[in-house]
């Protein structure tokens, strides 16, 4: 019988996750489909972690090491499903997961993105996520009437909450490979679907998203990353006052980036080619601070966090 959904997981490094990370797709209540773990080239043991689990759904394919892009590409193309579900190697799925997505897919089939609503776990603490003009009554799904103002405080699509046709990602040439060192790829993909096809919501949160110190970039890396290419929306932007407002938005994240590396060049460079009336008050204060205040600000993030306090500028 043919996997409904082929689950798509890269692999590097995460041997102290990807199991809990595989066992939780295993445990899914839909059991219709198949796993595909690309091992990118770990160094580590999570290859050996990943042959311990034995289940004839899981197909593991081995490829030298070229980006997170490149092995999702590779193990959607190995694929034999319609569907394509992605399943980052240290993210978790809670069970009803794949039947949630499958409800979305029936009942609205000719979407081109359809996605559910996930947590962030940090410290052992559960971060809710909140999205912009989605209602709060449980369990309700639709078709989102505008992605990118939905997506204001946080994106509608997560990568580990994601599911995309077969179809509509061979029709978008899948992730753009030249958007290196999780740079901002799957953001660039969801852009370019939500430009052209309807995307559906499922706003029960089935997808844990974990911000552990292995899962981060280290800021020596910023420099070294290639990011994803807003200018490229502005033609869209011009008609679309809340793709620009997003794409904005984009450009104060990744600017606030380079910020705390000491790359002011390119900071303000990217501050220069937004229009701050589409941030808020806290993203334009912060605009305005040095480097040193905005490390302070991080640390100050991190020890209300402790508190249980979340301080965000992006809400």
């Amino acid at each position: 019988m043919t996997a409904f959904f082929s689950i798509i997981i890269p692999l590097f490094n995460k041997e102290n996750f990807i199991t809990d990370t595989i066992y939780s797709a295993l445990n899914q209540d839909f059991k219709n489909f198949e796993i595909i773990v690309i091992n990118d080239g770990s160094t580590d043991h999570s290859l050996e972690k990943v042959n311990t689990i034995q289940d004839s759904r899981i197909k593991v394919f081995t490829i030298k090491n070229m980006g997170v892009s490149a092995a999702r590409n590779f193990g959607c193309k190995q694929a034999n499903s319609e569907y394509l579900v992605f399943l980052d190697a240290d993210d978790l799925w809670e069970k009803t997961h794949l039947s949630n997505l499958k409800k979305l897919l029936q009942t609205f089939p000719k979407c081109g993105l359809y996605a559910t609503a996930y947590s962030k776990k940090q410290n052992n603490k559960t971060l809710k996520i909140k999205y912009h003009q989605i209602p709060d009554s449980k369990n309700w799904m639709g078709i989102i009437p505008d992605y990118f103002e939905a997506s204001r405080y946080n994106s509608i699509a997560w990568t580990s909450a994601v599911m995309v046709p077969k179809t509509i990602f061979e029709n978008f040439n899948g992730f753009d490979e030249n958007i290196t060192l999780g740079a901002g790829e799957d953001t660039d993909l969801w852009i370019r679907i939500a430009l052209e096809h309807p995307v559906a919501f499922y706003n029960a949160a089935t997808a844990i998203h974990n911000l552990h110190a292995d899962n981060r970039l280290s800021n020596t890396n910023t420099n070294k990353r290639a990011y994803l290419n807003l200018d490229k929306y502005e033609a869209h932007a011009k008609t679309n006052p809340s793709l620009k407002r997003y794409l904005d938005i984009n450009r104060f994240s990744i600017a606030i980036q380079y910020m705390l590396v000491g790359n002011t060049e390119r900071a303000k460079s990217l501050f220069k080619a937004l229009d701050s009336k589409n941030l808020n008050s806290k993203q334009r204060f912060l605009m305005k601070l040095n480097r040193p205040l905005l490390i302070l600000f991080v640390k100050l993030q991190k020890g209300l966090l402790a508190l249980n306090i979340r301080l965000t500028p992006f809400h």
